[in-house]
């Protein structure tokens, strides 16, 4: 039996630039980093620049209090985009054919910050307070019974390779046989914990995040969420390949060699049986860390050595983290259902010498092809975990 495909039947996703797929988009490619803001209350006497979502957040339906957070209302936000699309494949195949698989990294640790601080105030957590709230692992299995999901359901966190993980694991249902579709992402949301945590590591700045320059200080943290339903029914587009390695290096810092990137890169390609020379456009992870954005392009050159446009979006949304994954991967797909213009890389211009030099796309760049395009989408955590993601036109 020939391989089952993962086809991209719908898209969810909010962040900085807003919410829907039309107005993310639109704000991706006029490069808008308006989102991003310095605000109070993230840091002890200093403000913190983040990327927040300010669209209305659904409430959860009656019967799931002890899963109301942030987090999962953000996921809902997602899922209501794609939810015309999930009732077809529903009626089409069923319940126990139909998989959630999603990233996270922080699933409602905000409330568990303000229970605790209530804890110390008050001495007895809230009523409304419940640890499901903040397990990592809630989100995946508590969409799927609130859908009435059968399928297999699962959350994955490592750290900011989480939801891009995921995706590879919808394409790894659908070739198993084990699904016929499943939803897959990503959602982070803001906490004390994370921001906090990265500032302690040096890694955070409040000016804007300034990837490849000499000039860059380090991440702004943001929030997303990002679904996708994917299946085995053709569409336009797809999820063509994937890759991942783990190279354990460090707990927080990459290998400086980018050996295990470079692996995820060429597996991702030999995956979707491209070369360097047929893909069109990179999402790079691009942190704006000294060491990351380092690593990414001596790694990058040598998949690529004959270049290619590229560009690091975290400047418009912060790094999400368990979302980014997705969130990234949804930025190509928007880039291929558009008018052909690519993502522009946000920056001051002043490329650091010591990098390897890179072909940024520039604002109104598009692709240089009209068919049988492809992107990857680039992902890098910590503890050495790396994955990357094909998407392109369905071949």
């Amino acid at each position: 039996m020939a391989e089952r495909r993962s086809y991209l039947a719908a898209l969810g996703i909010a962040n900085a630039l807003g919410a829907g797929s039309d107005t993310v988009r639109k704000g991706l490619l006029a490069g808008d980093s308006s989102g991003m803001r310095l605000e109070e209350g993230w840091l002890a006497g200093r403000g913190a620049r983040v990327g927040r979502v300010t669209a209305a957040l659904p409430g959860l339906p009656a019967g799931n209090e002890r899963f109301d957070c942030r987090n999962n209302r953000l996921l809902l936000l997602a899922f209501e985009q794609i939810r015309d699309a999930f009732e077809r494949a529903l009626g089409r195949f069923g319940p126990r054919r139909i998989g959630v698989v999603l990233g996270t990294s922080t699933s409602g640790v905000a409330e568990a910050e303000d229970a605790i601080a209530a804890l110390a105030r008050e001495g007895a957590l809230p009523a409304r307070f419940h640890v499901a709230q903040q397990e990592i692992g809630t989100p995946g299995p508590w969409l799927a019974r609130l859908l009435g999901l059968a399928g297999p359901a699962f959350t994955i966190s490592t750290a900011c390779t989480s939801s891009a993980k995921a995706l590879a694991s919808a394409g790894r249902l659908l070739r198993a046989d084990l699904c016929d579709a499943v939803i897959a992402g990503g959602v982070d949301t803001l906490c004390k914990l994370t921001v906090n945590g990265f500032t302690a590591l040096e890694a955070t700045t409040p000016e804007l995040t300034n990837p490849l320059s000499r000039n860059r200080r380090g991440i702004n943290l943001g929030e997303a969420a990002a679904l996708m339903l994917v299946t085995r029914e053709p569409q336009a587009y797809e999820l063509l390949g994937w890759g991942e390695s783990s190279d354990a290096h460090h707990i927080s810092a990459p290998d400086p060699g980018g050996r295990g990137a470079e692996a995820a890169m060429r597996s991702a390609l030999e995956h979707a049986g491209l070369a360097p020379r047929d893909v069109d456009y990179v999402n790079l992870h691009a942190t704006a860390t000294p060491k990351n954005d380092e690593m990414e392009s001596h790694a990058l050159s040598r998949v690529f050595p004959q270049g290619v446009a590229c560009s690091g979006t975290k400047p418009l949304t912060g790094h999400t983290l368990g979302a980014a994954g997705a969130t990234e991967a949804a930025f190509c797909l928007l880039a291929l259902e558009g008018d052909g213009r690519l993502p522009p890389h946000v920056w001051d211009g002043e490329a650091d010498p010591a990098l390897a030099a890179l072909r940024v796309a520039r604002a109104g760049e598009r692709f240089a092809r009209a068919s049988g395009r492809a992107c990857l989408s680039n992902s890098f955590a910590f503890g050495g975990s790396n994955a990357c993601l094909v998407l392109g036109d369905a071949r």
